[in-house]
């Protein structure tokens, strides 16, 4: 029955066989979180390279990749449409094409291990040369045009704690090919298949042992993530800036005393609020600080995400940053990060001067800061800051000098009840793993949470609803073998494994 199955599939032709292929890419995005149906891939990567194999030209091989690619990046990336909603008057001409034509590049990304698959004869071989050279244009989709790693196939494991263990190793780029590797052994009979349940019962097995362990005490500090639940419709409304500022200051003041109160006094409570939680200046405006700062009581430190401005000697507008900022409770700033890795077309526009559109809020580019550093603030132990976007980059998350914990502070508002948000907290939780580093997230509308540095999942809010999250500040651990070498492992492996499959296809 299943060989039925992959015969009818390499049987399409014309247009069916196009609409089969995007099929089988959008099912293997029922594979991403927050669904996980981890068990499509098990047909929906076989079915690929059956049709690869009845592909009668280089041309038609680059198709069939191409139009898998597309169905999956379509429908693991259609919650962006829900970033151009909130100003529809003005975008709707986005709305229907906008997540197609994105993903149209993407499909790249396949299109090429599909051509090199093709090159070589069925089997072992074709698993091989696609496997490897899969997670290497991963890699290259992670670097390219300022890189886009999003839905690296790896995240499909971020379900729990147990299941990405491996990434302290191998990094998601290795759970991508391992991924792939299994997938693919329905093609290749009981013995294959057998051996890829057998790889993944290892997998849980060394899951288990690193999970083993007790949990080292935790820092001497307490976490309090702050989630306002601010639409992105009405965060940058003039009559609602009050409103805003409100909500959290409310927010922080009760909960902060209650935290204080179950803390030792010798402990600090880390306040964090998302990124542009409230629509002012934070970091330029010492009256907004001092409003701030009637909310923290002592031993409280507040991290708030903000725009901050840089101003010339004339007072002009020249630069300005997304930014977390450090406040104590007298609302002096103790200390600024800058984002890096900025947002094409959301923080800064590409090709500004030969393109017309202009999408960035506001008219103006971000300007990205000089490079990751760890933060310095009291006596809360150092902490790297990573702003939305910067927390999807493996290997791309740690300041030189490496910090006992991670912030990743965000505004998935943009993005509404969807997918969207759950994809990026597999992200954040797949970073503290590769790391061995506690990581806490606060989210303008959730997901926030605490994973504490094995991925453990510590604390959560729900999405779309306000909330304030209590948690300890989980202990770091030892550079993992992934925090040491980087994606250097996986793009080995990748490499060998592509290598061997050409020399066994092509002899």
């Amino acid at each position: 029955m299943w060989n039925r199955f992959l015969d009818h599939l390499a049987s399409r032709r014309g247009w069916r066989l196009w609409v089969t292929a995007v099929g089988l890419g959008a099912f293997a995005a029922l594979a991403l979180p927050p669904v996980h149906a981890v068990p499509v891939l098990l047909v929906s990567i076989p079915g690929l390279l059956a049709m690869l194999g009845a592909a009668a030209s280089w041309r038609g091989a680059l198709g069939v990749g191409f139009a898998w690619g597309w169905g999956y990046f379509t429908a693991g990336l259609y919650w962006i449409t829900h970033a151009i909603l909130t100003d529809v008057a003005t975008f709707w001409w986005l709305v229907p094409i906008a997540v197609p034509a994105l993903a149209l590049p993407l499909a790249l990304f396949v299109a090429g291990p599909a051509l090199l698959a093709w090159r070589v004869r069925a089997g072992w071989p074709r698993v091989l040369v696609f496997s490897g050279s899969f997670v290497l244009f991963e890699l290259l989709r992670g670097w390219a045009f300022t890189g886009f790693p999003w839905n690296l196939l790896g995240t499909v494991w971020a379900f729990g704690a147990l299941p990405v263990q491996g990434a302290a190793w191998i990094g998601v780029h290795g759970l991508s090919l391992a991924t792939v590797l299994i997938a693919a052994t329905p093609l290749l009979g009981r013995r294959a298949m057998l051996g890829g349940a057998a790889a993944l019962v290892g997998f849980a097995l060394f899951g288990l042992a690193r999970l083993w362990p007790a949990e080292p005490p935790p820092a001497p500090v307490g976490l309090m993530i702050v989630q306002g639940n601010i639409a992105q419709e009405v965060k940058w409304r003039e009559d609602q800036r009050i409103p805003i500022l409100r909500r959290y200051l409310d927010m922080t003041r009760e909960a902060a005393l209650e935290a204080l109160r179950e803390l030792p006094e010798d402990q600090t409570l880390v306040v964090i609020w998302p990124e542009t939680a409230v629509p002012f200046l934070v970091a330029n405006d010492p009256s907004v600080r001092q409003i701030i700062a009637g909310a923290l009581p002592q031993r409280a430190i507040l991290l708030t995400g903000t725009v901050r401005a840089e101003y010339g000697a004339d007072q002009r507008l020249e630069r300005v940053f997304n930014s977390l900022v450090a406040i104590d409770p007298a609302g002096e700033v103790l200390g600024v990060t800058d984002k890096v890795h900025l947002v094409p077309f959301g923080e800064y526009m590409p090709l500004s001067g030969w393109l017309p559109i202009r999408l960035v809020q506001g008219g103006m580019n971000f300007t990205p800061g000089a490079e990751l550093q760890p933060m310095r603030v009291g006596a809360v132990p150092p902490f790297g800051g990573l702003i939305c976007y910067e927390v999807i980059f493996p290997a791309q998350v740690v300041p030189r000098e490496r910090p006992a914990w991670l912030v990743n502070v965000t505004n998935d508002a943009w993005f509404g009840i969807s997918a969207g948000p759950w994809q990026h907290l597999a992200t954040a939780r797949l970073r503290a793993v590769e790391e061995g580093l506690p990581l806490a997230r606060a989210a303008q509308t959730g997901v926030s949470a605490v994973f504490d540095a094995r991925g453990r999942e510590v604390a959560r809010t729900a999405l779309g609803e306000p909330g304030v999250l209590l948690a300890p500040l989980p202990a770091a651990r030892e550079p993992t073998l992934f925090a040491r070498l980087g994606v250097l492992i996986a793009g080995t492996l990748s490499a060998l494994i592509l290598l061997l499959g050409w020399w066994k296809g092509r002899h």
